[in-house]
C-alpha cells in the first residue's frame, strides 16, 4: 500500500482527487495538507511514502515547500501537480527534488502512474517535460530570462514578485538581510529589470505567479 499526502489549499481539488486514488487497490490518501508550512508537517510525521502538492498556496507554496522538505527529508518522493503549465517550472522544481512535473490538465492516469513510479525511487518525466530538459542539454531553444537564475534566486524572485519584503524573506528562509538583498540584486540584472514592481508585472505577464 503506497500511503499518499495531498497537499492543495482547495479543498474540492483534494476530494476528487482522493476519490479517484482511493479507487486504485495500492493507493491510499493518509494525510492531507492546505499548504506548504502543513506539508512539511505531514513529512516530519513520517505517515506518507509519497507527497502529491499543488504550487499556488497561501501562506507558503510548493516551491518553498519543496526547498524546506527535500532539505530534511531527501528521500520522501514529491511529485508536484499544478495548473501552471511545464514550461514555467518543471526544470526548475526538478533540480529543486522533485520527483515529477505534472500539469493538472493531464490524464487521471497519469497521475497514478506519477506515484507508482516516484514511489519506487525513479524521476517521473512526462514527454513534455523531457522535451524541455533535452532542450536545455542542447541549446537549441533560446532561455526565457527567469529560466537563467539559479533555484535560490529562482525562489527569491518569487517572493519578491508576490510582494514579501526583505526582511520577510530573510526570516523564512533563515538567510541574513544582507543575503537576500544580495539576490535581489542579481535577480534584477539578470532579468534586466529595476524595481519589485517590475518583478510582480513580469511574473504575471509569465503566467509565474496568479
Amino acid at each position: 500500500m503506497i500511503r499518499i499526502g495531498l497537499v492543495d489549499d482547495h479543498l474540492i481539488v483534494r476530494a476528487g482527487i482522493k476519490q479517484f486514488l482511493c479507487e486504485q487497490v495500492d493507493l491510499r490518501v493518509t494525510a492531507e495538507a492546505a499548504n506548504g508550512i502543513e506539508a512539511l508537517e505531514m513529512a516530519r510525521g513520517g505517515e506518507v511514502d509519497v507527497l502529491v502538492m499543488d504550487l499556488s498556496m497561501p501562506d507558503q507554496g510548493g516551491v518553498d515547500a519543496l526547498s524546506a522538505i527535500k532539505a530534511r527529508f531527501p528521500d520522501l518522493p514529491v511529485l508536484i501537480l499544478s495548473g501552471f503549465p511545464e514550461t514555467h517550472y518543471a526544470t526548475h522544481l526538478l533540480k529543486l527534488g522533485a520527483a515529477g512535473y505534472l500539469n493538472k490538465d493531464c490524464d487521471p492516469q497519469d497521475i497514478i502512474s506519477a506515484i507508482r513510479t516516484v514511489f519506487r525511487g525513479r524521476k517521473y518525466i512526462t514527454p513534455a517535460v523531457a522535451e524541455l530538459l533535452a532542450d536545455g542539454l542542447s541549446g537549441d531553444v533560446e532561455k526565457q530570462p527567469h529560466e537563467q537564475l539559479s533555484e535560490r534566486e529562482f525562489q527569491v524572485f518569487l517572493r519578491l514578485a508576490k510582494g514579501e519584503t526583505v526582511g520577510a524573506m530573510a526570516d523564512a528562509m533563515a538567510l541574513s538581510v544582507k543575503t537576500v538583498s544580495t539576490y535581489r540584486s542579481r535577480v534584477l540584472e539578470k532579468l534586466n529589470l529595476s524595481t519589485n514592481s517590475d518583478l510582480t508585472y513580469y511574473a504575471l505577464k509569465n503566467g509565474l505567479i496568479q
